[in-house]
């Protein structure tokens, strides 16, 4: 009898740990930011333990923060053909899947916390879905910040009149080269680990990012001026290559999904906490910081207004999503 229970003890035991029984994985993933960013951070202090702690050690996480294995094109590349197993990135995907410009739509939420609550609610679960009917060799797994958008130059800028005629390196898509042109700027697309460069050689005068990238980029060591627009309030993806990830049992896959959506969630509590941090920070390094008014966002809007018709125009899904995405309380 005794015997009868220790091989039942046994095998019960044996049946639970087979739940993550398979050889240790390793995962790769990469980012295009330093450590210091929160969602970057949000992968170290959530993601890699959450999982590894998940999975009890069956998986293991090596996070690569800094454009370590590639810029955000090849971060893109490497997770569709599984080269990288999990990538965070922003649109650089919007020209096969225009829907994912509305990560960058200009003057779309009323703050922060009601980006947030966009972004971990629903909506982004349906547009997760539709990516990945589009891109079925990537799963979407979760929406965290990227930044409020700013504008940072080297020559004066305080003002909607002052981008008339400067160069500005913005992001390689339509609605970012759109707003810097409509403003009166020239607009180049430079990679992001190449900026520092061309910002302290005079390539290009300024350039667009939150607060949060020009304090983990240190761009306030070659940059004067920042005009506190919030134009955009972008996100980044957390993107797993479909073929590994659909391989791991669902155990397995629900610690990954799970684990992704806590380190967004994470990532948008602590940008929130941030920006007045990172303000007071780039003040005290001598940056002129100008915050945008009621008026001046206005007139921002007047004057990309041709712009934002277009994209209503030429896109179907836009004027849907948008309303849907205001209607958030």
């Amino acid at each position: 009898m005794k015997l009868g229970k220790i091989l039942a003890a046994g095998l019960a035991l044996v049946a639970a740990s087979s739940v993550f029984a398979a050889d240790p994985i390793t995962i790769k993933v990469g980012d295009n930011w330093n450590n210091t960013h929160p969602m970057a951070a949000a992968l170290d202090t959530v993601f890699k333990p959450q999982v590894e702690k998940g999975t009890k050690g069956t998986i293991k996480v090596d996070v690569y923060h800094s454009g370590t294995l590639g810029n955000e094109g090849d971060l893109w590349g490497g997770v569709r053909n599984g080269t990288i197993e999990v990538a965070i990135v922003g649109t650089p995907m919007n020209q096969e899947f225009p829907t994912m410009m509305i990560s960058d739509w200009p003057f779309l939420y009323r703050d922060l916390n009601h980006a947030k609550k966009v972004w971990t609610s629903p909506i982004a679960d349906e547009i997760s879905a539709e990516f990945h009917k589009k891109f079925p060799s990537v799963h979407m797994l979760g929406w965290g910040p990227n930044s409020a958008r700013t504008f940072t130059s080297n020559k004066k800028l305080t003002s909607v009149a002052d981008f008339k005629g400067q160069k500005f390196r913005m992001p390689g898509n339509p609605i970012h080269m759109g707003i810097a042109q409509n403003l009166g700027a020239s607009a180049q697309v430079i990679p992001l680990g190449e900026l520092f460069s061309a910002l302290e050689t005079g390539v290009v005068d300024g350039q667009d990012n939150g607060m949060v990238t020009v304090v983990s980029q240190a761009f306030n060591e070659v940059q004067k001026y920042l005009y506190e627009t919030n134009h955009i309030i972008a996100t980044l993806e957390i993107l797993v290559n479909a073929p590994f990830f659909d391989k791991l049992n669902a155990d397995q896959q629900k610690v990954i999904r799970d684990a992704a959506k806590a380190t967004a969630a994470k990532a948008w509590d602590d940008y929130i906490a941030s920006v007045d941090k990172d303000r007071q920070y780039l003040k005290g390094k001598g940056m002129t910081i100008t915050p945008s008014t009621a008026a001046d966002q206005q007139k921002i809007i007047d004057m990309i207004k041709p712009l934002t018709d277009k994209l209503y125009k030429e896109q179907a899904w836009a004027k849907p999503l948008t309303d849907k995405i205001r209607a958030v309380k």
